[in-house]
């Protein structure tokens, strides 16, 4: 196990020191004056059973004599300053406990103590009597404790919520963009050892994602970029030689699957997203089925949305619903909540409920023979993901009035 750097470990340290000095003043706060008002409700309880005693004495004796007998502090001069905030306190004290509230003044000397003016029968008379040292200083051991006990699991809670507990919650946002966004921002390598080396294992698993599409695409790209050369040689043959209509079919199935191959390989990342009237779109690339069983239901609506592959997209969910449903064909155009709702229906029964969530997969092909129609299997998938692109998603739905529905959801203010 690598030892934590020193720049871990000077922030921890800080850490403690802050959370250190933060618990004392707040225990201070919050503690020191309670304990401060129980010490000055002690010394007016003893005070006041020794100021009765003395004015006791003093109707029968002199101060003098009553200070040398007692060993009490008396004085018939004023020696007090004027008030403070603790003779205040204790002279609250002792008016709770004595008939009459005497005069409580601070001392004059650099002694922390108080002069109580007693009830004398002929001169005024002080008693003095010593108070102890302010709580805040030298702090009292009890808040020390506290404080340095809180202080470590504060510094602790805020070293877990900085250093490990954030960089983790932007590990797993990071995690969830990953297939939604071309490109991951890579993450900063930032808190404790173990969270830097996930930050960068992460970050490597980014790098050889990239280096995987890249190499998947060319690959795509290149089969088809080699099979459209020997088709288009093909074509020109027949068509010199008077070929028979079963090899143009042959051909025009071999085109349609090259078509697939490179739409997949592109993607549709580069293009970029134009605000356009969908009806008018849809109505443009329904325009070469005009010998087909099609009927369109559109609702005028504009998003912002890329036009190549979008077409891409509906072109393959129209020709799925003519080769494999049961005609008419209706295309609708709606708005559902915040999305775009565009819904092709056909009379069939459509795809069977288990096999829906594979039939998303590309290059899976429910039906084997559909192969032979010019179809690989990513019609679909180019749609999904075309819907992704516009942050929506592909819906298969069941009418209530029966048919099949697939649903292509797009987002209308994802410019």
């Amino acid at each position: 196990m690598k030892p934590p750097s020193g720049a871990l470990l000077l922030r921890f340290g800080l850490f403690l020191i802050l959370s250190w000095a933060a618990s004392f003043g707040i225990l201070q706060v919050l503690l020191g004056q309670r304990l401060e008002r129980v010490q000055m409700q002690q010394i007016g309880r003893n005070l006041a059973g020794i100021i009765r005693l003395s004015e006791i004495t003093l109707e029968r004796f002199p101060p003098a004599m009553v200070a040398q007998l007692s060993g009490l502090r008396l004085s018939t001069n004023s020696q007090a300053k004027n008030h403070g905030r603790r003779d205040r306190e204790l002279r609250l004290e002792l008016c709770k406990r004595l008939r009459h509230c005497p005069e409580v003044r601070l001392s004059k000397d650099k002694e922390r103590g108080v002069w109580v003016e007693l009830l004398s029968p002929i001169d005024q008379v002080w008693l003095y009597a010593t108070l102890p040292n302010d709580n805040w200083w030298p702090p009292d051991p009890l808040l020390t404790s506290l404080s340095l006990l809180s202080g470590t699991v504060i510094a602790g809670g805020l070293f877990l919520l900085l250093e490990v507990q954030r960089p983790l919650q932007r590990l797993e946002r990071a995690l969830g963009r990953v297939g939604l966004e071309q490109r991951p921002a890579p993450l900063p390598q930032e808190g404790a050892g173990e969270v830097q080396r996930l930050s960068r294992r992460f970050n490597s698993m980014l790098a050889r994602l990239e280096l995987s599409e890249k190499e998947r695409s060319t690959m795509l790209a290149g089969i088809a970029h080699d099979l459209k050369s020997p088709i288009t040689r093909l074509r020109l043959r027949l068509a010199m030689e008077s070929a028979s209509s079963q090899a143009q079919s042959d051909l025009d199935s071999l085109e349609r699957i090259t078509g697939q191959f490179l739409l997949f390989a592109g993607g549709g990342q580069g293009e970029d997203k134009i605000l356009l009237p969908l009806q008018e779109l849809i109505g443009e690339l329904s325009a070469q089925y005009n010998n087909q069983d099609l009927e369109l239901r559109l609702t005028p609506l504009q998003a912002y949305v890329q036009p190549v592959a979008i077409g891409r997209a509906l072109t393959n969910l129209i020709d799925n619903g003519l080769c494999y449903g049961i005609p008419p064909l209706l295309v609708e155009l709606e708005q559902e909540a915040d999305m775009v709702l565009i819904k092709i229906t056909d009379r069939g029964n459509g795809i069977q409920k288990k096999e829906r969530q594979q039939a998303l997969m590309p290059f899976h092909r429910l039906d084997a023979s559909r192969g032979g129609a010019g179809h690989c299997g990513l019609g679909l998938a180019i749609a999904n993901r075309v819907a992704q692109l516009h942050g929506g998603r592909l819906e298969f739905r069941d009418p209530p009035r029966g048919g099949f529905s697939v649903c292509l959801l797009l987002s209308r203010n994802l410019s």
